[in-house]
């Protein structure tokens, strides 16, 4: 099935599926300025939406045929953006569609453009870091977003042709006080951004590692099957997470460095499917949150595995991903922001610290098997003690270890027996409490959010494991909008009777405090 066509069925099994907390008549409101809401009046949850977000498959563009970029990750409402865009075609137009709820139509048309000229621009330049760069391109129109509420944008540009691609922006929060702040993991999607013919794990010979780029930039478009991040990584939470009702704030992976003060007062923060490549300051300010009081809520796998820095191209800062993934290649090859993996020498930092887990293996597949069905999040699911949701464990896994790093009262509330690259595992699901009160959960799955938007043969999700990941996800939604979790739901530390293990054997994340070696997961 298509990507897209099966984003649309994915909207539909939403409105249908019976384990689901029907807020359809909610107000959901989204976090602006202080107390100011920017969500449009009523709320999105039972407001009209739009279907013509979706492109079908037929109509999708191949990167020489239309292809285009913002120059911001994000912006604040009224703030201007411009595009760069190129294509064969004498015109296009740009629609910008808000992600949301919208009486289950998913998305909700904000703006449409005029006709606008469509320019062919110069071929990228390829950099001595392998990066692809569409920096020399110039400018084709300036978007106004004046009373655009915040939130996750799809910008849907329309060659003369019929032809459609999409353009991926946030409308940022001013602040995300008294909200759950949904974060979109934009560094992730670049990483794997192979438009050009590079990423960070490819070169122009495919399947190579030694030509992979050590640089990527937001200056460039995405590949075929552009957004594919936001389409399964981020869309089916963010459509979940309006229809709820719960009050909302949005910002992107760059957001999290770029502005730390965005983070005072937040309920809770929440990170989709796939959040691999986060900065030294990204999770200084997030470890900051989390003891102030801020829930986090990790709804993926691999989440903190990447080290990078940030840099600064002519339009703006922030613009690049630095990740030689080798402390030998990066020029600040012995400091706490070396870009290696952050459980590797110098200065390692592994993930559990914050998540409760590590990033255990990829290509992962399994059941999420529940071992505590008293556990808060799981009430109203019918659960007990060894239900398995098929699918829901792939494709790639996180494990709880009795390591340095791991929380004293981490407690496992899933354990899934996984086979990962024809090894045996498990993939756990994690819950701890910090001092401060707050509440950290992480599925330690990246299929969780992708299901959310129905079943998928492909991995073997069915109806009820699409209906336990989304009834779980709303009574989260809920728990985190309440406040710190811990005070009202302290976490029950079992590690011990679960693991023995304290090594990362199993795994294919690799060793802690060790040189790094060669990697493609």
């Amino acid at each position: 099935m298509g990507a897209l066509r099966a984003l649309a069925a994915g909207v539909l099994v939403l409105a249908l599926a019976s384990g689901c907390h029907d807020a359809s008549n909610s107000a959901n409101k989204t976090a602006g300025d202080g107390s100011s809401t920017s969500a449009p009046p009523g709320g999105t949850a039972s407001r009209p939406g739009d279907d013509a977000w979706r492109i079908p498959d037929r109509l999708v563009a191949r990167p020489n045929e239309l292809a285009g970029y913002a120059d911001h990750v994000s912006v604040r409402s009224g703030e201007p953006f411009r595009l760069f865009v190129t294509s064969p075609e004498h015109a296009f137009t740009v629609r910008a569609f808000r992600i949301g709820w919208y009486g289950g139509a998913g998305a909700k048309l904000i703006w449409t453009s005029p006709e606008i000229p469509g320019p062919t621009q110069p071929q990228p330049i390829l950099t001595k870091d392998r990066m692809v760069t569409a920096i020399n391109w110039s400018p084709t129109t300036t978007v106004q977003t004046r009373d655009w509420p915040a939130g996750s944008y799809l910008l849907l540009l329309r060659a003369s042709n019929g032809k459609e691609t999409y353009v991926p922006i946030v409308i940022r929060s001013g602040s995300a006080r008294g909200a759950v702040l949904i974060v979109s993991g934009v560094n992730t999607d670049q990483a794997y951004n192979g438009w050009g013919g590079y990423d960070l794990y490819v070169g122009a010979h495919k399947h190579s590692h030694d030509q992979r780029s050590l640089m990527v930039t937001f200056d460039r478009p995405y590949g075929y099957n552009p957004a594919r991040g936001v389409l399964h990584d981020n869309l089916p939470l963010v459509q979940l997470a309006e229809r709820s009702g719960v009050p909302l704030a949005y910002a992107t992976s760059v957001d999290l460095q770029a502005d730390p003060g965005l983070l005072n007062g937040a309920r809770a923060i929440v990170f989709g499917g796939h959040d691999e490549y986060w900065s030294l300051p990204m999770r200084q300010a997030v470890t900051r949150a989390r003891d102030a009081g801020t829930n986090l809520a990790f709804l993926g796998a691999n989440s903190i595995y990447r080290r990078i820095r940030y840099a600064a191209d002519p339009h703006g800062p922030n613009r690049i991903i630095v990740d030689y993934k080798d402390a030998g290649l990066d020029p600040i090859h012995n400091a706490p922001d070396t870009t290696v993996n952050w459980r590797q020498n110098p200065y390692p930092n592994p993930e559990n610290s914050l998540v409760g887990m590590l990033y255990e293996c990829h290509p992962a597949k399994g059941a999420f098997t529940v071992r505590d069905p008293n556990f808060f999040l799981f009430a109203g699911t019918g659960a007990k003690a060894g239900s398995a949701y098929p699918g829901l464990v792939g494709n790639e896994a996180d494990r709880a270890y009795p390591i340095a790093g791991t929380p004293a009262d981490l407690q496992v509330v899933a354990h899934s027996p996984t086979t990962c690259d024809k090894r045996h595992t498990f993939s756990d699901a994690t819950y701890y409490t910090a001092k401060s009160g707050a509440g950290v959960f992480a599925t330690g799955t990246i299929e969780w959010v992708r299901a959310l938007q129905g079943p998928d043969p492909e991995y073997g999700v069915g109806p009820a494991s699409v209906a336990f990941a989304q009834k779980v996800t709303l009574n989260l939604f809920t728990a985190l909008a309440a406040g710190p979790m811990g005070r009202t739901h302290p976490a029950i530390g079992n590690l011990a009777a679960v693991h023995d293990l304290a090594t990362t054997a199993t795994g294919t994340g690799g060793p802690i405090g060790q040189s790094p070696g060669p990697s493609s997961d």
